[in-house]
């Protein structure tokens, strides 16, 4: 599976790597996601995801269900 967020949707981006001489090659900002479980009390299971870290810092602030909720994701 892709390394995309399934919540966000962030995924890789491009960019440059320059050297002192101001060469430029192309290289890849990767996401940092993990794999996480998440308990969902309204329907009484649990659910794996692979989230990023902003991602997971929302959920902790907003909780799991207001996160999919706003990500209109109906798991």
């Amino acid at each position: 599976m892709s390394r995309v967020c399934e919540l966000t949707g962030k995924k890789a981006m491009v960019g440059n790597n320059v050297s002192h001489a101001m060469n430029k090659t192309k290289r890849k900002f990767s996401v940092n996601l993990v794999k996480k479980r998440f308990y969902i009390p309204e329907e009484d299971r649990w659910i794996t995801l692979k989230v990023s870290t902003a991602a997971l810092k929302t959920i902790n602030k907003i909780g799991i269900s207001a996160a999919l909720k706003k990500a209109q994701k109906i798991i």
